[in-house]
């Protein structure tokens, strides 16, 4: 019997990815604006891409980095802009799925609910609060505070004992086959797919990465849970 849902929270609870794209163009317009002396702002983009997939999202000076590729001296005001406009843009888009919250709340009356998130901890709670839905989880795990990350299966089994659960009666739900359904199936979790974001066109790899269950919007969960009974 089903008796806890986890969630991942980029591209499964909100748009990330219009987030993240949004933000980054913005940025760029800003510091174009604040005298950075590079017009082109696909290069820029394709530029920023990169320094971000080498020193990974959770490096706090991209914008710096990226000054010194382009061999352009650091520039406190241009980075400054860079940073304001996607912080705005952030706020701006940082707004739950529709129907994420109604949602939530009717699981919440039968079910245990749950995050786990690879990133630093501080920003996955940033992302809950902003969203305002950081009160319905009665467990959230972080790669940070853990020192596992998905899809190792010790952060699912973290959570799933946090809540005194067997991992046959909890489900997780995520965007990602590589992170999330791999983790979910190695820990012996029912695994369910939501096809949003980048990585919706993704085929699984390896039979270890074929979810249980796919759905296109949060609201045909119950659907699935229903098939789970």
């Amino acid at each position: 019997m089903l008796k806890a849902i986890f969630f991942d929270i980029d591209d499964t609870l909100y748009d990330s990815t219009s987030l993240t794209t949004m933000a980054r163009k913005n940025s760029i317009r800003a510091m174009i604006d604040a005298g950075l002396p590079v017009s082109d702002e696909e290069e820029l983009s394709k530029l920023l891409e990169k320094v971000i997939q080498k020193f990974g999202s959770n490096y706090s000076r991209h914008y710096d980095e990226l000054l010194k590729e382009l061999g352009v001296a650091w520039n406190p005001k241009i980075i400054a802009a860079g940073v304001v406009a996607y912080e705005h843009t952030k706020a701006g888009y940082l707004k739950p799925f529709p129907r994420i919250v109604p949602i939530l709340l009717k699981l919440k009356e039968k079910y245990k609910l749950g995050v786990i998130s690879n990133g630093l901890a501080v920003k996955q709670w940033e992302k809950l609060i902003g969203l305002g839905i950081h009160h319905l989880f009665d467990v959230v795990a972080t790669s940070e505070e853990l020192k596992y990350e998905k899809p190792q299966k010790e952060i699912f089994e973290f959570a799933v004992k946090k809540l005194n659960l067997k991992p046959e009666e909890c489900a997780v739900v995520g965007d990602k086959l590589d992170s999330d359904i791999l983790g979910g199936n190695r820990a012996g979790m029912h695994t369910i797919r939501i096809l949003k974001g980048k990585h919706r066109n993704e085929k699984p790899a390896s039979k270890a990465e074929r979810p249980d269950f796919e759905i296109a919007d949060i609201s045909e969960i119950f659907e699935v849970l229903e098939k789970m009974k």
